[in-house]
């Protein structure tokens, strides 16, 4: 089961970064390269703790829906999505937000497990991993950029 830690600082403080996160609207415009689009549950807004969407997107050419919950959540510090339905046999993302100096470290830590057996592990060796490691630090990198320099008034006050 491949696990993914990607770590990013951020020049914001933690609830801008944690709030960006966990914003649909957001998650929308981070993922543009992938056309995701949230088209069932939570589909605009905040996500909150027991909040699911399905997501659609294209991945290897291939559109896929995958639907998500929020499992645990300690605004601003952490929140977990796991996957309910989607096309991985399983996975578990963590978010966590630690402020440090004047920012936030914000940390992704994906834990997820491939389907077909064997046959899902050697795509992880080949392709997968990468790939699922690419699409994370992507999408870190847009959050940055957003919290950083677009400082949105209404995404940094509590809904």
């Amino acid at each position: 089961m491949p696990v993914i830690i990607h770590r990013t600082y951020i020049e914001a403080p933690p609830h801008v970064c944690f709030d960006l996160a966990r914003n649909v609207d957001v998650h929308t415009q981070t993922t543009s390269k992938t056309n995701e689009i949230a088209v069932a549950g939570v589909t605009e807004g905040w996500m909150e703790q027991g909040d699911e969407v399905t997501w659609e997107a294209t991945h290897f050419g291939i559109r896929q829906r995958l639907t998500a919950r929020i499992t645990e959540m300690d605004r601003p510090h952490h929140f977990v999505d796991v996957m309910v339905k989607g096309a991985f046999h399983s996975f578990t993302h963590t978010h966590e937000f630690f402020e440090q100096g004047e920012g936030t470290v914000m940390v992704d830590t994906f834990d997820y497990r491939s389907p077909l057996g064997p046959l899902g592990s050697i795509a992880d060796r080949l392709f997968l991993e990468k790939y699922m490691k690419g699409f994370i630090v992507r999408r870190a990198h847009e959050l940055k950029k957003m919290a950083e320099y677009e400082k949105d008034p209404e995404l940094n006050s509590e809904p």
